[in-house]
């Protein structure tokens, strides 16, 4: 389901429900009870992409009276991830919000918080073998596919081309995957060089990007799934004073700069604010499905009937020319962090 027909979807149970004032238990379900608490659980947490995701998902639980924590591990482990997975669950929240660092590992901990009453909704990567009642991306397929035209757009149909991934990563994986998928599909002359792990180091990034560019003097563009390695990457591309197209998915207050610069082409940043908000709400009517009551075999089944597959929060092409929309510090002015 995409984000519009999300949207009249959610717009339509709240004026049924409001519309059903001969049922009390229905007509006050859509807001949370003094206390309930819903968490968005996320790894690396300091990074800047999280800061818009948790403003939209603030933004819609202040709508129903939610209250609402940040948490996560600063680290890119997933074994710390886990271990603060499983702290949130001592505080027995009503739902959580997970960005799941890997899939498999986070199989077993979200069917045992939904087992015991927390629902999980995760975001930007997956989990799809779990529990988790819903799933809010931008579509990276999508992603892949632009990037992979503009790059042909710009460069020709038979240059050379770079990649840098993070193994693991279910919206990374994809990224990179289907980008080399769709040259070798359409553009049989474009030649991949270079392909290496870098795993938002942007220090292993420039170490990268350097050996990629002694190796390949020829190299005409670099698409790169996360903003942290671009960090690492421009900065090998500019001291080498090589003429190489970059392009990024997400963006942080650095390669934003670098963009207005005009050192990086341009990236595609998902849709955070629309992730966070969508992203909540899903959980939010996960945990209040009472109110629901879908023809089908929920009952018998044991499932939660709130089950949203997928969701499509979109995503955005950041180039020089609209850079200052999306300048992180002047979004924040007003706002509070926590």
């Amino acid at each position: 389901m995409g984000v519009s027909k999300l949207k009249t979807a959610l717009l339509c149970a709240v004026l049924s429900t409001a519309a059903l004032s001969t049922v009390p238990a229905q007509a006050d379900g859509l807001k949370c009870e003094p206390g309930e608490t819903y968490i968005m659980n996320v790894m690396v947490s300091g990074h800047p992409y999280w800061v818009p995701v948790y403003q939209g998902f603030k933004q819609a639980a202040e709508a129903f009276g939610c209250e609402t924590v940040f948490s996560g591990t600063p680290d890119y482990d997933i074994t710390k991830q886990i271990a603060s997975f499983e702290q949130d669950m001592v505080k027995q929240p009503a739902g959580v919000l997970l960005h799941p660092m890997q899939s498999d590992p986070f199989i077993e901990p979200i069917d045992r918080a939904v087992d015991s009453g927390t629902q999980i909704v995760t975001f930007a990567a997956d989990s799809p073998k779990s529990k988790r009642s819903a799933y809010i991306t931008s579509d990276n397929l999508a992603e892949a596919k632009f990037a992979a035209e503009e790059i042909v757009k710009q460069i020709g149909d038979s240059g050379e081309y770079a990649v840098l991934e993070n193994p693991g990563q279910s919206n990374h994986d994809l990224r990179v995957t289907a980008l080399v998928s769709y040259m070798e599909e359409h553009y049989p002359n474009m030649k991949l060089v270079g392909r290496q792990a870098t795993n938002q180091d942007s220090n292993a990034a420039y170490r990268a990007t350097a050996s990629i560019l002694q190796a390949n003097p020829n190299l005409g563009a670099l698409w790169i799934p996360e903003a942290g390695s671009a960090e690492g990457a421009v900065a090998a591309v500019l001291e080498a004073e090589a003429e190489v197209l970059i392009m990024h998915a997400d963006i942080t207050p650095t390669t934003l700069e670098h963009i207005k610069a005009g050192n990086i082409h341009m990236a595609l940043n998902p849709n955070q604010g629309m992730q966070g908000f969508m992203g909540f709400m899903a959980t939010f009517l996960a945990a209040h499905s009472d109110v629901f009551d879908p023809f089908n075999d929920y009952k018998v089944s044991g499932y939660n009937p709130v089950q949203i597959p997928y969701v499509d929060n979109g995503f955005a092409v950041i180039t020089k020319e609209n850079a200052d929309s999306f300048d992180l510090n002047t979004y924040m002015e007003g706002r509070d962090p926590s």
